[in-house]
């Protein structure tokens, strides 16, 4: 079980890890967006390590909520609203409890990703985030299925956002700035995909 301390160190963690790649995150997107995802996402996630720092909070669920709101307030594009939907429908999700499992993070990720769908109105195979998040969502829940530990689960999770950031490789654009590419967005990676992936392998890696 993970209570409130452990999530507050998994999110400065991604935090750093986001922070790391923003460069490389933001080349992706300037192949076939606006060439400003990774910053963008550096942006939002360093609001949220100043809300989390200067803030005190009663349970996971609060905690998660208030980073989905620095990330809409403070995000531009279409990651800000993504994201902080993502992450305030987790908080939701799972009320007041004070402490969370594996289990609870698969819905948490379910229910973010629900969010995220009828926000983005896009689907699997659309080039998206969702082609990772979707995937690992499903890996989680065959693995606690298979009876896998919470560590194998995670990894599992990440192998399969991987797979997903690769398919979005061999796919063409349905939504956002790059659907106006067709088919020359095949052969680039999507941008927010990849960068649900740095987030749960930075929760995986945390864990590990």
């Amino acid at each position: 079980m993970v209570n409130t301390q452990k999530i507050v160190e998994v999110l400065l963690y991604t935090r750093e890890i986001i922070e790391e790649n923003k460069l490389y995150l933001t080349e992706l997107d300037a192949a076939i967006g606006d060439g400003d995802h990774g910053i963008n996402m550096a942006k939002g996630f360093n609001a949220a390590k100043e809300k989390i720092e200067s803030s005190e909070f009663d349970n996971p669920g609060a905690l998660l909520k208030s980073v989905g709101m620095a990330l809409i307030s403070k995000v531009g594009g279409a990651s800000g609203p993504l994201y902080g939907t993502m992450f305030l429908n987790a908080g939701k999700i799972i009320g007041d409890k004070e402490e969370i499992d594996v289990k609870d993070l698969v819905e948490m990720l379910d229910s973010g990703l629900e969010g995220v769908k009828m926000r983005g109105k896009a689907n699997l195979g659309d080039k998206t985030m969702i082609d990772s998040i979707e995937p690992s969502i499903e890996a989680m829940r065959a693995s606690i299925e298979a009876g896998d530990d919470y560590k194998v689960t995670l990894e599992k999770a990440v192998e399969a956002a991987t797979k997903g950031v690769a398919y979005t490789e061999t796919i063409a654009a349905k939504k956002g700035r790059a659907a106006y590419l067709g088919d020359r967005s095949i052969g680039h990676k999507d941008p927010g995909a990849e960068s649900f992936r740095f987030i749960i392998k930075s929760i995986s890696d945390s864990f590990q």
